[in-house]
């Protein structure tokens, strides 16, 4: 079969043995794939991947002397089973699945793996019970944002929303946009957003932002701010030593760009007792001021990921229409593309999210 392979620091395109199931595993066909920012960040900064892989016992380091298929925001049909399985979904079904394999040795990853390949390859392995049947007739494309949207659903359910925050979100790409989405479905706002790019920040209102700010032009914690005050009635209410500081409503801010200096930058801006969810995966050495965020007392919480039933709650809200998937999606390409796209992708106002179609 055909892939896009990562191959000595580049992406190029090749052919590879078509896989093979076994035991409680499905060969599903690759509809579609998303691009995502960890992709880009794996193909610059593969050997701090692997380096850091050290500190994660049980997980195993991609070895960069061999090929690797990225790919793990997908949607996939079913084609084949192994043996031990259900044979519950029909061939030609459309599947979502977390980007793992359940193995003997414990769950793998897929699409940082030299032993499983991604969505970037024209079919690929799967564990029938992470199978998720695509409802309502949704399009593949649109059924493989469900990734990305479950990042920025975990992402706001770690975030310990207790009613009243009003949330900040740096950085409206695919994750920044998935935070805001999910922070409209709680109801949470209003929901302040920065980007330096007008073409995300038109996205982020589409997502659900109630105000967008161009960080050149506006002080993004300021803005906040504005939008922060306590009414007189939450003024009164204060205990006598809070009535000391600046009436604000608690902050929630969200990182979510990932790149060196962004984290020290939220500690500067943040006000007092401010929670930070660092969403953003900075693949790069950084540093940031710990007496900041010891005056302020702000509570810091790094997430990954997300769980199964979050992945599954995402899928749905895609299918029933409470999220605008679609207007996320920038372009489409097939294996021969990936590689062009990957550039593509550095110019925000060109491009959110690049859909790869292995069979197009």
């Amino acid at each position: 079969m055909r892939a896009a392979i990562f191959r000595n620091g580049e992406i190029v395109v090749d052919q590879m043995p078509e896989p093979k199931p076994g035991a409680g595993q499905v060969l599903v066909k690759s509809l579609a794939c998303g691009i995502c920012g960890s992709d880009l960040h794996a193909r610059k900064h593969a050997h701090r991947m692997v380096e850091l892989s050290k500190f994660l016992p049980g997980r195993t380091p991609m070895d960069l002397s061999r090929d690797v298929v990225f790919g793990h925001e997908f949607c996939c049909e079913v084609l084949d089973y192994g043996p031990n399985t259900t044979r519950k979904l029909k061939p030609g079904t459309r599947v979502c699945s977390l980007p793992a394999l359940l193995t003997p040795e414990g769950p793998k990853g897929i699409g940082y793996s030299n032993d499983y390949a991604g969505a970037y390859a024209e079919q690929m392995l799967l564990s029938e019970p992470l199978l998720l049947e695509v409802p309502n007739g949704l399009a593949a494309e649109h059924a493989a944002l469900t990734e990305p949207l479950a990042v920025g659903v975990h992402a706001v359910a770690m975030a310990n929303i207790q009613g009243g925050e009003v949330p900040l979100v740096i950085g409206c790409g695919p994750v920044g946009l998935a935070v805001i989405a999910a922070l409209k479905i709680r109801g949470l706002g209003p929901i302040v957003a920065a980007d330096y790019s007008p073409a995300r920040r038109l996205l982020a209102e589409k997502m659900g932002a109630d105000v967008v700010v161009d960080p050149a032009k506006t002080q993004p914690y300021a803005s906040w701010a504005e939008h922060a005050q306590m009414s007189e009635a939450e003024k009164a209410a204060r205990p006598p030593m809070q009535a000391l500081l600046p009436p604000l409503k608690p902050a929630l801010i969200f990182e979510c760009v990932g790149v060196p200096g962004v984290l020290q930058q939220v500690f500067e801006g943040a006000p007092r007792s401010a929670r930070v969810v660092v969403v953003g995966v900075c693949m790069e050495t950084d540093k940031s001021e710990p007496m900041l965020g010891i005056i302020k007392e702000l509570n810091v919480q790094y997430v990954l990921g997300y769980t199964p039933e979050e992945f599954a709650y995402s899928l749905r809200l895609i299918a029933e229409g409470q999220v605008d998937a679609a207007s996320l999606v920038t372009g489409r390409v097939g294996i021969d593309g990936v590689a062009q796209a990957f550039a593509d992708l550095a110019n925000p106002e060109a491009h959110t999210k690049i859909l790869v179609e292995p069979w197009r």
